[in-house]
């Protein structure tokens, strides 16, 4: 079954409340994502120029807070929180948290509990909370008023990988076709309900909407790419059909109501038998090889290059999947592009196209967006149900900006990736649109897109437009064949920046950047290249933003998975973090920080932006249940205000 948009109107839906007008419900719920599209291309992109942070914050206060000409508040309403290396969650005064959900937790009354001694099954596992959560995306019901139900909602949160050492009794590798099945049921997506009691969130068991879409799933693969031959396999004669998704970094959400999940490091899942395989061109650059740290290719042959090599096309896409209709599904949109996808950030141009802006999370991979032919239609939600298989999908390129050392800036372009065009022809070595898409690395290198130190999350300022992606980090910065350039302006960057670009439209091809943020360490490093930019001191500082969001005001959040040794170049960093900033004015405040050995990943926020949702992926010490002898568990948070307030505000 595909992707069903009417969704909302399921007899069961809202237990009573049943909508009754369903265009009216729908056009309620996407005005504010239209709204943001538009404002993104009308109102501040000036000359070309990105705007400095008073001239920003002047023009945006009126228009985005209604403040009729007063004075706009401060974004920043906490105090910052010190670095931690404590196993646990530290807040700013005035909050707390709750936990949501853990690794391992049932979805159905019917299913096994987390068992600490490694010992349930895969059978268990496909019907539990799945291990190492990362982005997710917040869907709120509508009662029969077209309104949102402050009391209940969906989560979609992705389930990157999972940990051997606690995945299993022994710690062991898997070993049989069982525990493959396992690991495979460990990755992918958990979608929960969650309802709101006594003004806290808190996980709903046995609701039918609860659902894993792990790596044994089957799912439909649609776009240009679709029946291609090298998406054909022995078991899949079609090519239009594809078994599971694993490796699910972050994600997105359409304004029609599904959730886009990113495959991002699949290259490692697949091995060989054949350790004398001759690997093609696309096959190396996709970082495939003959050996696989997840050992899966001896115990189930579909992971086995040699027996199955187009198998591995199946996987380094975005999957649309409808989380209002567990009996649906997933669809696998190769429009979109094949590669390391790390998240989703979504759009729309003022005439109502779609844009989504996705990163390529390797060193010296690159930056891309997708455009949409077909406009999005809020009034009819059938006919955006395969918006995201018809458009165009472009590569970044920067220029090498101005040589300004403290914010350096400049200008940039989109480069189209389309058959026939910018070089992608058969004497390149691409023979059609299907062949572009599959292999949108080397067409992004033929055209000459600029490589970026590990391109991770895009977020879109709901305020102006202006777009942020963070780069992580890159040790080979600097080499010869990955030179210093102007948007990643270190060697050896262990520290990692955050990039910003300004355009006239989402769907422009060219486009104004600079660095917002350039992280380092002052206290380590002072007066030298790794001490940051001027808005990073010793009491904010990280290293490897990876998470990026944005709130409803503007606030952007920024999340890390970097160094937390504490020591050397990362001394006084402490343990990996959420930080805060105001876009207006520069200002960075710490405002979380996790357990040891975790990563902060994962955003969310419920309507009223009253609760925020955090996670944490593989932690190593006793969180989140600190019994004897226990294992950790990956874990999402639900974090609110004493006081019953704004987050952040």
């Amino acid at each position: 079954m595909s992707l069903q948009n009417e969704q909302h109107i399921n007899s069961d839906l809202l237990d009573d409340d049943t909508p009754t007008d369903l265009e009216r419900i729908v056009n309620l719920k996407r005005r504010s994502f239209i709204g943001a599209g538009a404002l993104c291309g009308a109102a501040f992109f000036l000359g070309g120029n990105l705007l400095s942070g008073n001239a920003l914050a002047s023009q945006v206060s009126q228009a985005a807070r209604g403040n009729s000409g007063r004075a706009a508040r401060p974004l920043l309403g906490f105090q910052n929180v010190p670095a931690s290396t404590a196993d646990q969650v530290v807040l700013p005064a005035g909050y707390e948290f709750r936990n949501l959900i853990s690794w391992g937790e049932p979805l159905f009354s019917n299913v096994p509990d987390f068992k600490h001694d490694g010992t349930n099954t895969s059978e268990d596992q496909e019907l539990q909370f799945g291990d190492n959560n990362d982005g997710m995306c917040f869907f709120p019901f509508y009662n029969k008023f077209g309104r949102i139900d402050p009391d209940r909602a969906l989560i979609a949160i992705n389930n990157e990988y999972t940990n051997y050492e606690y995945l299993f009794s022994d710690g062991r590798q898997p070993s049989s076709p069982d525990d493959v099945r396992k690991a495979l049921a460990a990755e992918g997506v958990s979608v929960i309900e969650v309802r709101r009691r006594a003004g806290r969130w808190v996980f709903k068991r046995d609701s039918r909407y609860n659902r894993r879409v792990h790596g044994n799933v089957m799912m439909d693969i649609k776009g240009p790419a679709a029946g291609h031959d090298l998406l054909r396999t022995s078991v899949e004669l079609s090519g239009k059909r594809a078994r599971g998704t694993f490796q699910n970094c972050s994600s997105g959400q359409t304004p029609w109501g599904t959730y886009l999940t990113c495959e991002e490091n699949f290259n490692g899942c697949f091995g060989s038998t054949d350790k004398n395989i001759k690997l093609n061109a696309a096959q190396k650059r996709y970082g495939l090889s003959a050996n696989s740290d997840n050992n899966w290719y001896p115990h189930n042959e579909r992971f086995d290059l040699a027996k199955h090599p187009n198998e591995a096309n199946h996987f380094g896409w975005i999957v649309e999947i409808d989380p209002f209709n567990p009996d649906s599904t997933p669809v696998k949109r190769t429009a979109l592009g094949r590669f390391k996808h790390e998240n989703a950030a979504v759009t729309t141009t003022q005439d109502g196209r779609v844009v989504v802006y996705m990163g390529d999370d390797e060193r010296g991979e690159f930056i891309y967006k997708f455009v949409s032919d077909r406009r999005y239609n809020p009034n009819t939600p059938l006919a955006n149900r395969d918006i995201l298989d018809h458009g165009t999908l472009y590569v970044a390129k920067f220029d090498d900006g101005d040589g300004d050392v403290n914010h350096p800036k400049g200008r940039g372009q989109w480069i189209e990736l389309t058959y026939g065009k910018n070089g992608l022809t058969k004497a390149n070595g691409f023979n059609s649109q299907a062949e572009v898409l599959i292999h949108a690395r080397l067409a992004g290198s033929q055209v000459g897109a600029t490589r970026m130190d590990r391109p991770e999350w895009i977020a879109v300022s709901p305020i102006n437009g202006q777009v942020f992606c963070t780069l992580t980090n890159n040790s080979r910065r600097g080499s010869a064949d990955m030179p210093v350039n102007g948007p990643n302006p270190r060697a050896n960057n262990i520290y990692g920046q955050i990039l910003r670009w300004e355009e006239p439209n989402p769907a422009a091809l060219t486009f104004d950047w600079d660095l917002f943020i350039v992280a380092g360490n002052p206290a380590v490093h002072p007066e030298d290249p790794y001490d940051g930019s001027e808005n990073i001191n010793a009491d904010n500082m990280f290293n490897s933003p990876d998470g990026l969001g944005f709130d409803e005001a503007g606030r952007l959040w920024i999340q890390t998975d970097g160094d937390d040794s504490n020591k050397g170049d990362y001394a006084g960093m402490g343990n990996n973090q959420m930080l805060c900033a105001d876009p207006n004015t520069g200002e960075i405040r710490r405002f979380l920080v996790g357990p040891v050995g975790c990563e902060v990943t994962g955003l969310s926020f419920s309507p009223d932006y009253k609760t925020m949702f955090v996670g944490f992926q593989h932690p190593t010490g006793g969180f989140p249940d600190y019994l004897p002898n226990g294992r950790p568990r990956s874990t999402v948070i639900a974090i609110t205000r004493r006081d019953g307030g704004v987050i952040g505000a």
